[in-house]
C-alpha cells in the first residue's frame, strides 16, 4: 500500500495568484503531506506485517521567473502531458507524478490525500471528506474504517463522462474543468488519468484538515485527519 500526500508548503497560486485576503492561511496547503508523515511515523512504531509507502510531493507554488504560465504545456513523468490553464490548480499535478512514482514503486493500491479543492468545502463542509477512487471495495473499506474510529467520509462518483471534462485541444489533458462545475471531483479525474493498474482512492481534505473552532476531541487548528483511518486499514491488512 502507497500513501500519497500534498506537500504545498505554500500556496499563493502562482501566476494565477490567490486574493491577499486568507492567503496567510495556505501554509495548511501541506496537511496532506503531513497526514502522511504522521501516519508513516505511527507505521515506524506499530511495526505493520504489511509494506507501506509514504510519498509525498513538496512543493512551494509561488510567482518567479520561471514560474509555469497559464497556458504551458508540461509532460508529466508517465508521458502524458497537460494544459496549465490556471496555476492554482497545482496540487493534481505534483500528485500525478506522485502516484505514478507509487506505482512504479509496486504499490497495488494507493490511497492519496490532498487539500485539493475548494469546491468541496461548498459541497460537504467541514464534516466530511471526500473519498473518490477506481475501486469500489477501498472506497467502502476507507468508509467503513472511518466509522470505526470517528472520522466521517463520503463518495463522489468519477467516471468518463467527469474525464472529459478535462480533455484539452492542444494536450492530453488540463488541469481545470470548464467553470466550477464538479470542481472536487475533476481535481480527483485528473490524478487518476496517473494511476495504471492500482486500487486508488483520494481523500479531498481541503474542509476537513483545519479547525476553525475547539471542539470536545479535537483542538483548533490542524486536525490531522484521516490518520486513525489510515491506520485502521493498514491494522486490518495484516
Amino acid at each position: 500500500m502507497a500513501l500519497v500526500g500534498k506537500g504545498v508548503t505554500f500556496d499563493t497560486g502562482g501566476i494565477s495568484i490567490k486574493p491577499a485576503e486568507g492567503m496567510d492561511a495556505m501554509k495548511y496547503d501541506m496537511t496532506g503531506g503531513g497526514t502522511v508523515i504522521g501516519t508513516m511515523r505511527a507505521v515506524a512504531l506499530l511495526k505493520p506485517t504489511v509494506p507501506v509507502i509514504g510519498v509525498i510531493a513538496a512543493v512551494e507554488n509561488m510567482p518567479d521567473g520561471k514560474a509555469t504560465r497559464p497556458g504551458d504545456v508540461v509532460t508529466a513523468m508517465n508521458g502524458k502531458t497537460i494544459e496549465i490553464l490556471n496555476t492554482d490548480a497545482e496540487g493534481r499535478l505534483i500528485l500525478a507524478d506522485a502516484v505514478h512514482y507509487a506505482e512504479e514503486q509496486g504499490a497495488t493500491r494507493i490511497i492519496d490525500m490532498a487539500t485539493l479543492t475548494g469546491a468541496v468545502i461548498i459541497a460537504l463542509g467541514d464534516l466530511n471528506t471526500a473519498v473518490l477512487g477506481n475501486d469500489q471495495d477501498l472506497v467502502d473499506e476507507i468508509i467503513e474504517c472511518g466509522k470505526e474510529v470517528g472520522e466521517k467520509f463520503w463518495q463522489l462518483p468519477v467516471g468518463k463522462d467527469y474525464s472529459k471534462l478535462i480533455k484539452s485541444d492542444i494536450a492530453d489533458i488540463k488541469n481545470i474543468g470548464a467553470g466550477r462545475k464538479a470542481g472536487t471531483i475533476v481535481g480527483a479525474v485528473f490524478i487518476q488519468e496517473f494511476v495504471d493498474k492500482a486500487k486508488w482512492a483520494h481523500l479531498d481534505i481541503a474542509g476537513t484538515a483545519w479547525a476553525d473552532d475547539v471542539k470536545p476531541h479535537q483542538s483548533k487548528g490542524p486536525t490531522g485527519v484521516a490518520i486513525r483511518t489510515l491506520l485502521k486499514i493498514i491494522e486490518k491488512s495484516q
